[in-house]
């Protein structure tokens, strides 16, 4: 099946996080939004059937935690999950905080205004958070 590549629109748009036992965690850059890419490791997937019944269960397992962190940390108001791959085919969760009155609130964030992406400090200072807060939690 080969070897695992992010495709190249994530690596275009995102920024490398952390690695999670099966996701690579990614951090939009588009400072508008907090705003998480999971990509489970697994080469040649694109539909979540795809995955096997423990990878499946630890995608989930992996959103929902880090989801509900990330929520805390950037203290939202609403969490979006969603998987659409309509642009991007290969497999990816993102996992976005939301907040009343933000730039696209209440509608979803594609397609609103362009992004705005992190200066390198705020890019800094969101990942040392993101990685504080990850360490922390249990996701085996």
């Amino acid at each position: 099946m080969g070897r695992f590549e992010t495709d190249p629109q994530l690596v275009a748009d995102s920024y490398p996080v952390t690695e999670l036992p099966l996701c690579q965690l990614r951090l939009m850059d588009d400072a508008r939004f907090p705003w998480l890419v999971l990509i489970p490791r697994r080469p040649g997937i694109c539909e979540l059937f795809e995955l096997d019944a423990t990878d499946q269960r630890q995608l989930w397992h992996e959103v929902i935690t880090v989801g509900q962190a990330f929520l805390g940390l950037c203290e939202g108001d609403k969490l979006n999950v969603a998987s659409l791959g309509n642009v991007v085919a290969q497999l990816h969760v993102h996992v976005v905080v939301r907040r009343h009155g933000d730039a696209a609130w209440p509608k979803p964030v594609w397609g609103v205004g362009s992004a705005e992406p992190y200066d390198l400090d705020g890019l800094a200072a969101m990942r040392d958070h993101l990685l504080a807060q990850v360490d922390s939690l249990d996701l085996d």
